[in-house]
């Protein structure tokens, strides 16, 4: 079975939900901007300005940044839906097969079966869709890399781009996008049973329960590493709200 790009363990690191006792460097950072702004309110010159937009930057880069990390946890609760459904459709197509019905109430939950991906296949495609656009608007944005203001923003960017890459391969694996079909289970057990419900061959069962069974175990290792992804992008985005609210 290939294996999936999501059992790779990210380097997250991982603090307590305690709020620290004292204020983090980063936290001074961000309050050391917005002093700034505070005291050059009236100041007019062409360099407080430039200043003063900077800070605005690297403030809003920040908050921006925390909006992202809330829609990379939507889109991973698409990814779980999506294959809880294909979970689930397997496993009713499997249990059809093992009762032997008939061929035309296989073929009916066949279709069923691929009505239900190709919704998953769109809810997918959407969410990753408005996910790109994110990170690309964020690519686009410069930012002051001085401070630790400027090494958290690099940092939670650095993490979105990883996290929308393992995000992109784990769509085409659920997909079944072409350059994926290869190393698929799920793709060559669509493929199984287009060719059985195309011939109508009660011989071809025994094939069609097999890449379905390689299939589900396929999709039971990209839910167990999509959940473990979860919880780290949980983590993270914790540790840096404890950072900016201690």
């Amino acid at each position: 079975m290939a294996a999936s790009p999501l059992n790779a363990q990210p380097s997250f690191h991982a603090r307590s939900n305690s709020l620290p006792s004292r204020q983090h460097p980063i936290a001074s950072q961000i309050d050391e901007n917005l002093n700034r702004l505070r005291e050059s309110q009236t100041a007019s010159t062409s360099s407080s300005i430039a200043d003063k937009l900077n800070c605005l930057q690297d403030l809003k880069l920040v908050e921006q940044l925390l909006d992202g990390s809330l829609m990379l946890l939507d889109v991973c609760g698409t990814a779980k839906d999506a294959l809880l459904l294909t979970k689930e459709g397997t496993q009713e197509l499997q249990s059809i097969l093992r009762r032997r019905r008939g061929t035309e109430c296989i073929a009916n939950e066949v279709r069923k079966y691929f009505t239900s991906r190709k919704a998953a296949r769109k809810a997918i495609f959407k969410a990753l869709k408005n996910l790109k656009h994110m990170e690309n608007k964020l690519t686009s944005s410069s930012f002051s890399k001085d401070g630790e203001t400027g090494a958290v923003i690099s940092t939670l960017k650095q993490v979105e781009t990883v996290t929308v890459s393992v995000l992109e391969s784990l769509q085409k694996r659920v997909t079944c996008e072409e350059e994926e079909q290869k190393t698929n289970e799920i793709a060559n057990a669509e493929a199984a049973l287009h060719s059985f419900v195309k011939s109508g061959n009660t011989m071809h069962v025994e094939n069609v329960q097999n890449e379905l069974q390689n299939s589900e175990m396929c999709i039971q290792d990209l839910e167990e590493g999509l959940e473990s992804f979860f919880r780290r992008l949980i983590k993270a985005r914790v540790t840096v709200l404890n950072i900016l609210n201690c």
